[in-house]
Protein backbone atom coordinates (compact mmCIF):
# COMPACT_ATOMS: atom_id res chain seq x y z
CA UNK A 1 0.00 0.00 0.00
CA UNK A 2 1.09 3.36 -0.75
CA UNK A 3 1.55 5.32 2.68
CA UNK A 4 -0.87 8.67 2.98
CA UNK A 5 1.29 12.09 2.50
CA UNK A 6 -0.27 13.14 6.05
CA UNK A 7 1.74 10.21 7.16
CA UNK A 8 5.13 12.31 6.59
CA UNK A 9 6.92 14.33 8.77
CA UNK A 10 10.12 14.37 6.41
CA UNK A 11 8.30 16.51 4.29
CA UNK A 12 11.71 18.29 3.00
CA UNK A 13 13.15 15.17 2.17
CA UNK A 14 9.67 14.01 0.09
CA UNK A 15 9.50 17.16 -1.80
CA UNK A 16 13.15 17.08 -3.21
CA UNK A 17 13.58 13.38 -3.85
CA UNK A 18 9.95 13.36 -5.42
CA UNK A 19 10.81 16.69 -7.93
CA UNK A 20 14.72 17.75 -9.06
CA UNK A 21 16.67 15.72 -6.36
CA UNK A 22 14.96 12.54 -7.79
CA UNK A 23 14.61 13.13 -11.33
CA UNK A 24 18.31 13.66 -11.10
CA UNK A 25 19.06 10.33 -9.81
CA UNK A 26 16.02 8.57 -11.58
CA UNK A 27 18.06 10.28 -14.99
CA UNK A 28 21.39 8.84 -13.36
CA UNK A 29 20.37 5.84 -11.34
CA UNK A 30 22.06 3.10 -13.39
CA UNK A 31 25.41 4.78 -13.61
CA UNK A 32 25.32 6.03 -9.90
CA UNK A 33 24.26 2.36 -8.94
CA UNK A 34 27.45 0.45 -10.65
CA UNK A 35 29.79 2.53 -8.83
CA UNK A 36 28.35 2.27 -5.35
CA UNK A 37 27.46 -1.70 -5.34
CA UNK A 38 30.85 -2.83 -3.92
CA UNK A 39 30.10 -0.78 -0.81
CA UNK A 40 26.32 -2.04 -0.86
CA UNK A 41 27.73 -5.46 -1.25
CA UNK A 42 29.95 -5.08 1.60
CA UNK A 43 27.48 -4.33 3.68
CA UNK A 44 25.41 -7.44 2.34
CA UNK A 45 28.25 -10.10 3.23
CA UNK A 46 28.73 -8.44 6.38
CA UNK A 47 24.68 -9.42 7.15
CA UNK A 48 25.25 -13.23 6.65
CA UNK A 49 21.85 -13.38 4.89
CA UNK A 50 20.30 -16.32 4.47
CA UNK A 51 18.00 -17.81 1.58
CA UNK A 52 14.81 -17.72 2.77
CA UNK A 53 15.03 -14.69 4.73
CA UNK A 54 12.89 -11.60 4.41
CA UNK A 55 14.45 -8.28 4.24
CA UNK A 56 13.53 -4.57 4.23
CA UNK A 57 15.76 -2.57 1.72
CA UNK A 58 15.27 1.05 3.25
CA UNK A 59 16.00 3.55 1.11
CA UNK A 60 15.66 1.28 -1.98
CA UNK A 61 16.08 4.22 -4.59
CA UNK A 62 15.07 2.10 -8.19
CA UNK A 63 15.64 -1.44 -6.35
CA UNK A 64 18.84 -2.22 -7.51
CA UNK A 65 20.25 -3.33 -4.11
CA UNK A 66 16.38 -5.08 -3.10
CA UNK A 67 17.07 -7.16 -6.65
CA UNK A 68 19.73 -8.43 -5.08
CA UNK A 69 19.34 -8.93 -1.80
CA UNK A 70 16.34 -10.82 -3.30
CA UNK A 71 18.61 -13.17 -5.59
CA UNK A 72 20.69 -13.84 -1.94
CA UNK A 73 17.69 -15.23 -0.55
CA UNK A 74 16.41 -16.82 -3.54
CA UNK A 75 12.45 -17.94 -4.07
CA UNK A 76 12.09 -18.97 -0.54
CA UNK A 77 12.36 -15.64 0.54
CA UNK A 78 10.92 -11.83 0.04
CA UNK A 79 12.34 -8.10 0.05
CA UNK A 80 10.16 -5.56 0.44
CA UNK A 81 11.87 -2.27 -0.49
CA UNK A 82 10.82 1.35 0.71
CA UNK A 83 11.84 4.81 -0.46
CA UNK A 84 10.10 8.16 0.01
CA UNK A 85 10.26 9.05 -3.30
CA UNK A 86 7.24 7.79 -5.81
CA UNK A 87 9.36 8.30 -8.64
CA UNK A 88 12.05 5.69 -7.88
CA UNK A 89 9.96 3.30 -6.30
CA UNK A 90 7.96 3.59 -9.72
CA UNK A 91 10.85 2.72 -11.60
CA UNK A 92 11.62 -0.79 -9.40
CA UNK A 93 7.90 -1.73 -9.97
CA UNK A 94 8.42 -1.64 -13.28
CA UNK A 95 11.15 -3.56 -13.34
CA UNK A 96 10.35 -6.43 -11.13
CA UNK A 97 6.76 -6.56 -13.91
CA UNK A 98 9.67 -7.14 -16.46
CA UNK A 99 12.00 -9.35 -14.31
CA UNK A 100 8.46 -11.54 -13.13
CA UNK A 101 10.46 -11.45 -9.76
CA UNK A 102 7.79 -12.63 -7.82
CA UNK A 103 9.98 -12.44 -4.11
CA UNK A 104 10.44 -8.43 -4.44
CA UNK A 105 7.65 -5.63 -3.66
CA UNK A 106 8.04 -2.02 -3.15
CA UNK A 107 6.20 0.74 -1.00
CA UNK A 108 6.27 4.28 -1.68
CA UNK A 109 6.83 5.25 2.01
CA UNK A 110 9.00 7.32 5.06
CA UNK A 111 10.51 4.41 7.06
CA UNK A 112 10.00 6.78 10.13
CA UNK A 113 6.28 5.81 10.02
CA UNK A 114 5.35 3.65 7.75
CA UNK A 115 3.24 0.74 9.15
CA UNK A 116 5.33 -1.92 8.73
CA UNK A 117 4.66 -5.77 10.16
CA UNK A 118 5.29 -6.26 13.67
CA UNK A 119 8.80 -8.54 13.74
CA UNK A 120 7.89 -8.83 9.54
CA UNK A 121 11.57 -8.97 8.84
CA UNK A 122 14.69 -10.80 9.51
CA UNK A 123 17.06 -8.05 8.16
CA UNK A 124 16.76 -4.27 7.85
CA UNK A 125 19.29 -3.34 4.96
CA UNK A 126 20.12 -0.37 3.60
CA UNK A 127 22.77 1.22 0.77
CA UNK A 128 22.95 5.25 1.23
CA UNK A 129 19.42 5.58 1.83
CA UNK A 130 18.97 5.98 5.65
CA UNK A 131 20.56 9.30 7.07
CA UNK A 132 17.73 11.41 5.64
CA UNK A 133 15.16 10.78 8.73
CA UNK A 134 14.04 14.07 10.79
CA UNK A 135 13.87 12.16 13.99
CA UNK A 136 16.31 8.68 13.16
CA UNK A 137 15.44 7.62 16.43
CA UNK A 138 11.75 7.62 16.13
CA UNK A 139 12.85 6.23 12.70
CA UNK A 140 15.32 3.20 13.98
CA UNK A 141 12.42 2.32 16.79
CA UNK A 142 9.97 1.99 14.29
CA UNK A 143 12.18 -0.04 12.01
CA UNK A 144 13.32 -2.05 15.23
CA UNK A 145 9.89 -3.54 15.71
CA UNK A 146 9.97 -4.64 12.41
CA UNK A 147 12.47 -7.31 13.01
CA UNK A 148 12.08 -10.66 14.38
CA UNK A 149 13.68 -10.99 17.74
CA UNK A 150 17.13 -11.74 17.08
CA UNK A 151 17.01 -9.49 13.86
CA UNK A 152 20.02 -7.99 12.39
CA UNK A 153 20.56 -4.54 11.15
CA UNK A 154 23.49 -3.55 7.99
CA UNK A 155 24.05 -0.39 6.47
CA UNK A 156 26.41 1.90 4.48
CA UNK A 157 26.71 5.36 5.02
CA UNK A 158 29.03 8.40 4.39
CA UNK A 159 31.37 9.98 6.60
CA UNK A 160 32.31 13.78 6.38
CA UNK A 161 33.04 15.02 3.19
CA UNK A 162 36.55 16.16 3.81
CA UNK A 163 36.78 12.05 4.46
CA UNK A 164 35.84 11.17 1.46
CA UNK A 165 37.53 11.88 -1.99
CA UNK A 166 34.50 11.19 -4.20
CA UNK A 167 32.81 14.16 -1.77
CA UNK A 168 36.10 16.56 -1.47
CA UNK A 169 36.88 16.85 -4.84
CA UNK A 170 33.35 17.73 -6.35
CA UNK A 171 33.44 20.49 -3.46
CA UNK A 172 36.96 21.72 -3.45
CA UNK A 173 36.50 22.51 -7.35
CA UNK A 174 33.16 24.12 -6.71
CA UNK A 175 34.64 26.45 -4.04
CA UNK A 176 36.97 28.07 -6.55
CA UNK A 177 34.36 29.47 -8.91
CA UNK A 178 31.33 30.00 -6.01
CA UNK A 179 30.29 30.90 -2.68
CA UNK A 180 29.61 27.33 -1.00
CA UNK A 181 26.58 27.90 1.54
CA UNK A 182 27.53 27.61 5.32
CA UNK A 183 27.81 23.86 6.22
CA UNK A 184 24.49 22.57 7.54
CA UNK A 185 24.26 21.38 11.34
CA UNK A 186 26.09 18.35 11.82
CA UNK A 187 22.81 16.47 12.78
CA UNK A 188 20.50 17.60 10.26
CA UNK A 189 18.90 15.05 7.67
CA UNK A 190 21.09 14.67 4.89
CA UNK A 191 23.93 12.13 3.52
CA UNK A 192 26.25 13.08 6.48
CA UNK A 193 23.69 13.04 9.19
CA UNK A 194 25.39 9.90 10.23
CA UNK A 195 29.17 10.86 9.83
CA UNK A 196 29.56 11.00 13.59
CA UNK A 197 29.79 6.89 14.47
CA UNK A 198 29.34 7.93 18.11
CA UNK A 199 26.28 9.58 17.11
CA UNK A 200 25.20 6.31 15.28
CA UNK A 201 25.45 3.97 18.38
CA UNK A 202 23.72 6.62 20.45
CA UNK A 203 20.52 6.88 18.05
CA UNK A 204 20.42 2.54 17.57
CA UNK A 205 20.97 1.92 21.20
CA UNK A 206 17.78 4.56 22.50
CA UNK A 207 15.82 2.98 19.55
CA UNK A 208 16.66 -0.63 20.76
CA UNK A 209 19.67 -1.99 19.15
CA UNK A 210 22.36 -4.10 20.89
CA UNK A 211 26.12 -5.28 19.58
CA UNK A 212 26.03 -1.96 17.33
CA UNK A 213 29.54 -1.72 15.34
CA UNK A 214 30.64 1.03 13.14
CA UNK A 215 33.77 -0.28 10.97
CA UNK A 216 35.45 1.84 8.07
CA UNK A 217 35.27 0.70 4.79
CA UNK A 218 36.93 1.44 1.31
CA UNK A 219 36.30 0.34 -1.94
CA UNK A 220 37.60 1.46 -5.02
CA UNK A 221 34.70 3.11 -7.10
CA UNK A 222 34.50 4.76 -10.74
CA UNK A 223 35.70 2.51 -13.68
CA UNK A 224 34.74 4.89 -16.53
CA UNK A 225 36.72 7.88 -17.94
CA UNK A 226 37.84 10.91 -16.61
CA UNK A 227 34.93 13.09 -18.56
CA UNK A 228 32.28 10.53 -17.28
CA UNK A 229 33.61 10.27 -13.59
CA UNK A 230 34.22 14.27 -13.84
CA UNK A 231 30.30 14.92 -15.22
CA UNK A 232 28.85 12.16 -12.55
CA UNK A 233 30.25 13.94 -9.47
CA UNK A 234 29.23 17.56 -10.91
CA UNK A 235 25.84 16.16 -11.18
CA UNK A 236 25.08 14.01 -8.47
CA UNK A 237 27.37 14.40 -5.51
CA UNK A 238 26.68 17.31 -3.25
CA UNK A 239 26.75 19.67 -5.58
CA UNK A 240 23.28 19.06 -6.63
CA UNK A 241 21.41 22.07 -5.08
CA UNK A 242 24.09 24.38 -5.87
CA UNK A 243 24.46 23.94 -10.01
CA UNK A 244 21.30 24.68 -10.21
CA UNK A 245 21.92 28.47 -9.59
CA UNK A 246 24.52 28.49 -11.57
CA UNK A 247 25.08 29.27 -15.21
CA UNK A 248 26.57 27.23 -17.51
CA UNK A 249 30.19 28.93 -17.76
CA UNK A 250 30.26 28.66 -14.44
CA UNK A 251 29.24 24.67 -14.29
CA UNK A 252 31.98 24.07 -16.84
CA UNK A 253 34.60 25.23 -15.00
CA UNK A 254 33.86 24.01 -11.90
CA UNK A 255 33.64 20.77 -14.79
CA UNK A 256 37.04 21.31 -15.91
CA UNK A 257 38.23 21.26 -12.48
CA UNK A 258 37.08 18.52 -11.40
CA UNK A 259 38.37 16.75 -14.37
CA UNK A 260 41.86 17.96 -13.53
CA UNK A 261 41.73 16.80 -10.11
CA UNK A 262 40.77 13.12 -11.06
CA UNK A 263 43.92 12.80 -13.30
CA UNK A 264 45.49 11.20 -10.30
CA UNK A 265 42.87 8.76 -10.08
CA UNK A 266 43.47 7.75 -13.58
CA UNK A 267 45.00 4.29 -14.66
CA UNK A 268 44.47 3.09 -18.25
CA UNK A 269 42.46 5.40 -19.09
CA UNK A 270 39.52 4.51 -16.33
CA UNK A 271 38.91 6.85 -12.80
CA UNK A 272 38.96 4.90 -9.81
CA UNK A 273 38.23 6.99 -6.96
CA UNK A 274 38.17 5.92 -2.91
CA UNK A 275 35.21 5.72 -1.45
CA UNK A 276 34.90 5.59 2.35
CA UNK A 277 31.92 4.75 4.54
CA UNK A 278 30.98 3.52 7.79
CA UNK A 279 29.01 -0.27 7.55
CA UNK A 280 26.95 -0.28 10.73
CA UNK A 281 25.62 -3.78 12.15
CA UNK A 282 23.57 -4.14 15.00
CA UNK A 283 20.74 -6.58 16.18
CA UNK A 284 17.68 -6.35 18.14
CA UNK A 285 17.35 -8.87 21.38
Amino acid sequence: MTQPASAFPNAKQREAWNSATGKRWLERHEAVDRRLAPLGRQAMDRADIKPGERILDVGCGCGETAFELADRIGASGFVTGVDISGLLIETGRKRAQELAAANVRFEEGDAQTFPFPARGFDLVFSRFGIMFFDDPEAAFQNLAKALRPGGRLSFVCWPAPGENPLMRIPIAAASRHVTLPAPSEPDAPGPFAFADPERVRRILSRAGFVEVETDRVIEKVGGGTRDETARLLLELGPLGPILEEVDQKTRDAILEDIRTALGSFESSGRAWIDAVAWLVTARVM
